[in-house]
């Protein structure tokens, strides 16, 4: 009797082991990071590549033949307009205008000796006048005479050829006063023909000192003293001005006319690009801490790259941008109402479709099918199959299925974990 005891426990013992390990044994909880469904107004920004360049450039070149004689600039440094860049020998353009002011003084007198023949010819005019008119009383007086017989045929005759001699002396006269005038206006010619020659000797002598047109920072010198130089040489330096700075940029046609189709008007039109708020994306990866706006949009499409050419305005005061840097240009181009945002890490792509793994109140997985937008910075616009406030996996979803239970925590984004 006690052995079949024994033997009933042996037996009952074995068969509560058998049925314990038959039972599988329950999958453990998966620790995930979740993220909340966010709903906000979003602005959505584009983003290209620009070329940044002087306001202006004025490129500094000789309008006179000669030898630089010296540099007066410190290359890369700042100038202000009208300081001394460089000096051509000025040697040869000083005797030039030395030679034509004489040749003018000389003008001068010769006009001076014009006026005064002038003078002396009128003068002459004005005895032969007198003359020929004294001339004439004697022909009017002596005529009746005649005719009484009171003098003779003889004293009418000499006083009728002496006022004919006279005439002829005050037509001479006449003669001697259009000539000096004539006189006067070749020396006049003379004169401003000099006048003219000092003056482009005076330009010529100023044009050997070349100077800055502008405010800016100066280039290095493509010439070196005691070259020769001169209008075929090409530029010299130049300098620029880069504060403000331009920032040039090229967006497709198609992005032009989505633009412009969103506005009625092309007041409305210019009122927006007034608005634009550019950044400066440095070659670095940094962002230039002032803000930018919008100068032109160029005439033309370019046919061959199916783009327009757009510049922005930079504030540079310390120079720290300059011509020829490459940076990208991004400014809001448009804006999404009421955009549900999730971090791209919650979304899964599997054959061209796009998922989310939703977590429930119960902390229950639900994989669920969305369709998505633009992506804005790191997280991504989800417009269709979520809701707002839901929480989905952002990190962990390789651990977890549908169904699942999970163990949430707070989603803790990269720059948040210092990675």
């Amino acid at each position: 009797m006690r052995r079949f005891a024994v033997w009933v426990g042996i037996l009952l013992l074995s068969v509560g082991c058998s049925s314990k390990s038959s039972t599988p044994a329950a999958p453990p909880v998966a620790d995930v990071q979740v993220a909340v469904v966010e709903q906000r107004d979003v602005p959505i920004y584009g983003e290209w590549v620009g070329t940044l360049d002087g306001l202006v450039n004025a490129d500094i070149k000789a309008q006179v033949s000669g030898y630089l004689e010296r540099q007066e600039y410190t290359e890369g440094s700042f100038v202000k307009k009208g300081q001394l860049l460089f000096q051509i020998d000025p040697r040869p353009f000083q005797a030039a205008l030395d030679r034509a002011t004489a040749q003018l003084g000389q003008a001068r007198g010769q006009l001076d000796e014009a006026k005064a023949g002038l003078a002396a010819a009128e003068a002459q005019l004005s005895v032969a006048e007198a003359n020929q008119g004294r001339a004439q009383l004697d022909v009017d007086r002596y005529t009746p005479l005649a005719k009484q017989q009171a003098i003779t045929q003889q004293d009418l005759d000499n006083a009728i050829q002496n006022n004919l001699a006279a005439k002829a002396q005050v037509q001479a006269a006449k003669a001697q006063v259009e000539t000096a005038k004539s006189r006067i206006q070749t020396a006049q010619a003379e004169v401003q023909g000099a006048d003219a020659a000092r003056e482009t000797a005076a330009l010529n002598l100023g044009f050997t000192a070349l100077t800055s047109p502008i405010d800016g920072i100066v280039g290095a010198a493509q010439q070196q003293v005691g070259a020769l130089v001169g209008p075929a040489t090409g530029a010299i330096t130049t300098v620029s001005t880069l504060d403000p700075i331009k920032c040039y940029f090229t967006v497709s046609e198609q992005e032009y006319l989505d633009f412009h189709r969103r506005y009625d008007n092309p007041q409305s039109v210019e009122a927006e690009r007034q608005r634009l708020d550019l950044e400066l994306i440095l070659a670095d990866g940094t962002v230039y801490p002032k803000h930018g706006r919008f100068e032109f949009t160029d005439r033309e499409v370019n046919p061959r790259t199916g783009a327009i050419r757009i510049s922005g305005l930079f504030a540079n005061p310390d120079n720290t941008l300059r011509p020829g840097q490459f940076a990208r240009v991004r400014f809001s181009v448009r804006s999404v109402p009421n955009a549900l945002l999730v971090p791209q890490r919650a979304v899964a792509e599997l054959q061209g479709n796009y998922q989310v793994d939703i977590v429930g109140a119960d902390d229950k997985v639900r994989i669920q099918t969305v369709k998505v937008g633009d992506r804005v910075g790191s997280q991504w616009i989800i417009t269709e199959g979520v809701q707002p406030g839901q929480r989905v996996v952002a990190e962990g979803l390789q651990k977890v299925r549908d169904g699942a239970q999970v163990h949430p925590t707070a989603y803790q984004p990269v720059s948040a974990a210092g990675k």
